[in-house]
């Protein structure tokens, strides 16, 4: 992942949903083209938040031997912006699991007024080509200990 859009995560229910938040800075790289003089975070990161947040369900759920690729999205909405200082507060659902497909319902919220939502699903596959099952582990317990989210 080049940027992670996860700084915390508050809840995991393995196979059911998670509770995510993201810190947004003025330092994120994305701001200084998104807009100069009224910078906002895009989009499209914020729906990638909550792909990364559902990434993450699927890996603690498989204790880290699985990881979720996006390949299909649907009802993207944007209600409200998110700006530098704000906390987006990201939740996932699983919506259904079948075969290597999972489908997940997403929200993000600032304030807890709803910025954005989508549907989307996610390929599953192995994680080993991408990183280590041990790699994986590691940077989920800098976001969040295990004992503390994983319920």
């Amino acid at each position: 992942m080049r940027f992670i859009l996860i700084d915390r995560i508050l809840e995991l229910h393995p196979d059911q949903s998670a509770i995510g938040v993201k810190n947004v800075t003025m330092s994120e790289d994305f701001l200084a083209h998104h807009f100069p003089h009224r910078p906002i975070m895009p989009g499209v990161l914020i729906v990638e938040s909550m792909v990364q947040l559902a990434d993450w369900l699927i890996r603690a759920s498989s204790e880290f031997t699985r990881m979720g690729q996006a390949t299909a999205f649907d009802r993207i909405k944007f209600r409200n912006v998110v700006r530098p200082g704000d906390q987006m507060k990201v939740k996932v659902s699983l919506t259904s699991h079948q075969g290597n497909l999972a489908s997940f319902n997403g929200k993000a919220y600032v304030d807890d007024k709803l910025a954005a939502s989508a549907n989307f699903t996610l390929t599953v596959e192995p994680i080993d080509p991408y990183i280590t099952s041990e790699e994986a582990q590691k940077l989920f317990r800098m976001m969040s200990p295990i004992e503390e989210t994983v319920t």
